[in-house]
């Protein structure tokens, strides 16, 4: 009779068609990294860098109260912004002190960066009685201002009422709010735009100062500017907010984007493009083959975790597709009209905002993309072996997650309610939770929470760790130990696959 085939001929074309498929997709995983690695570069992170060392850290030579992190009351802000935000901005004198002729007055920073017409700066406020006293303080306290909301905020006339510093202007619908610490503000407000001269900005900033243009109301500044480097042709948008809260004080934060928004330059930028054709048509090409695996199976399609993956994979791809053709638009159509006038604040942060999103649905895109691997490297014995003990265990898992989770948000909400108002890594409830984990990998601050409260402190501290840290870890551990143990005792009993793969190759 006929010699049986070492390889059956369905399990051949089993790996056949699964050998195929990842060689097709070692290619898209390629193009995709390219996309990928060719949207970032170093110049990014240094021109971050020199810009956040401008404007964020003080000098050594001034005093540290100017600096922008050091920034604690409305008398600090109108000190830094009349003192190194104005130096930063305006470059008017070389390094040994010789006057610069700046074509158009325009200024660049680090002598590299044109600054995009001039700064904005913008304060939202809250009307005044926008909460309630308590009737014992009423002969103490006229009125009060409320924390920032947005119907809270004041949008009528103050101060001089002449300029559009003084008066409400409304926000562009497309513009995106910002999530600052205290709350999330909109992108209305009172704004004006800085001078082209550093003397003129200067007066501006004083006479403002002067007519108090920062109020009891004020709950947040905005400072926005844009800059082009057309060395490395990267638009850098910077806003530095400084948040008034109802505490009294002030918060510091900063946002700071180097985006390619121009992308279309080198002939690399050429290269990337046809890279990106090519990944659209392999989109293309995996959502027909999805389409017919769905009409083919139906029901059963939805029963495959790889199958999820490739829906969610495709679905992440669509939406980076639809970012960036949206983008491209908006650059093309918005690059002309914001470079116009020359004296007027150019919005590039919603561009920036855009390109950003962009940026981090492609991340989002590479890492699932990266876990699909494990797909076709299943008839390897070791991945099959890892694949089968976490499935195998998974019931086991999430009963012991679900006492996990009972205990360490039990020590989170204690952690909350005892150091909450001492610790500022208890401040929040989220915070709580964070800095548990990081206890659990060995990072924490055991003084700052013995300072909170010496008695509870300590016990809190040493329960948490003997409890989470020794027990229910080690309990995680022992569950997977010994289900890959049992997985692995079942497959030395089943012949192995690999000497048939060999065999194909051979073939």
């Amino acid at each position: 009779g006929a010699v049986k085939p070492r390889v059956s001929c369905s399990r051949e074309l089993e790996l056949k068609t699964t050998l195929r498929e990842l060689l097709v997709y070692i290619v898209f995983l390629t193009d995709l990294c390219l996309l990928t690695f060719g949207m970032v570069s170093t110049d990014m992170y240094y021109l971050n860098k020199a810009m956040s060392h401008l404007f964020l850290e003080p000098s050594s030579s001034e005093d540290d109260r100017s600096g922008f992190g050091s920034i604690g009351s409305r008398a600090d802000f109108w000190r830094f912004a009349e003192g190194p935000l104005l130096d930063g901005l305006y470059w008017d004198k070389w390094y040994n002190n010789m006057t610069l002729t700046l074509q158009n007055n325009n200024s660049r920073i680090y002598y590299e960066n044109l600054l995009l017409g001039g700064a904005q700066i913008r304060q939202l406020k809250v009307r005044h009685n926008t909460c309630s006293i308590y009737p014992y303080f009423h002969t103490f306290l006229e009125d009060c201002y409320s924390e920032y909301r947005y119907r809270a905020e004041d949008r009528s006339d103050f101060g001089l009422r002449n300029e559009s510093e003084w008066k409400y202007t409304s926000a562009s619908s497309l513009s995106p709010w910002y999530w600052g610490s205290m709350g999330l503000y909109s992108s209305g407000g009172y704004m004006f735009t800085l001078p082209k001269s550093k003397q003129e900005s200067v007066e501006k900033l004083v006479f403002l100062r002067q007519n108090s243009w920062l109020t009891r109301g004020t709950r947040a500044v905005f400072i926005d500017f844009s800059t082009y480097n057309a060395n490395i042709n990267l638009f850098c948008i910077i806003k530095l907010v400084v948040e008034f809260p109802a505490t009294g004080g002030a918060l510091t934060s900063s946002h700071i984007y180097s985006v390619k928004l121009l992308r279309y330059v080198t002939y690399y930028d050429y290269f990337l493009a046809s890279c990106e054709i090519a990944f659209c048509l392999f989109i293309i090409t995996y959502i027909i083959q999805e389409a017919i695996k769905i009409v083919k199976l139906k029901k059963e399609y939805f029963r495959s975790a790889w199958n999820w993956l490739d829906l969610l994979l495709l679905v992440v791809s669509i939406l980076a597709i639809a970012f960036n053709v949206y983008r491209t638009v908006e650059v093309s159509l918005l690059m002309e009209e914001l470079l116009s006038d020359a004296h007027v604040y150019p919005d590039f942060y919603f561009l920036a905002f855009w390109q950003v999103l962009y940026n981090n649905m492609i991340a989002v895109n590479i890492f699932f993309a990266w876990i699909k691997i494990f797909k076709y490297v299943n008839f390897n014995k070791t991945m099959t072996q890892l694949s089968s003990t976490l499935s195998r265990c998974a019931k086991d898992i999430t009963g012991f997650a679900i006492m996990f989770f009972i205990i360490f948000f039990a020590y989170a909400q204690l952690g909350y309610l005892v150091f909450g108002s001492q610790v500022e890594e208890f401040s929040t409830f989220q915070n709580c939770i964070f800095t548990q984990f990081r206890i659990v990998l060995g990072d924490f601050n055991f003084e700052t929470i013995e300072a909170a409260n010496r008695i509870l402190g300590p016990i809190y501290f040493i329960t948490f760790v003997f409890f989470v840290f020794f027990i229910l870890l080690n309990m995680f551990l022992a569950i997977i130990n010994d289900t890959y143990s049992e997985v692995k005792a079942d497959f030395e009993v089943i012949p192995s696959q690999e000497l048939q793969i060999r065999d194909l190759f051979r073939q």
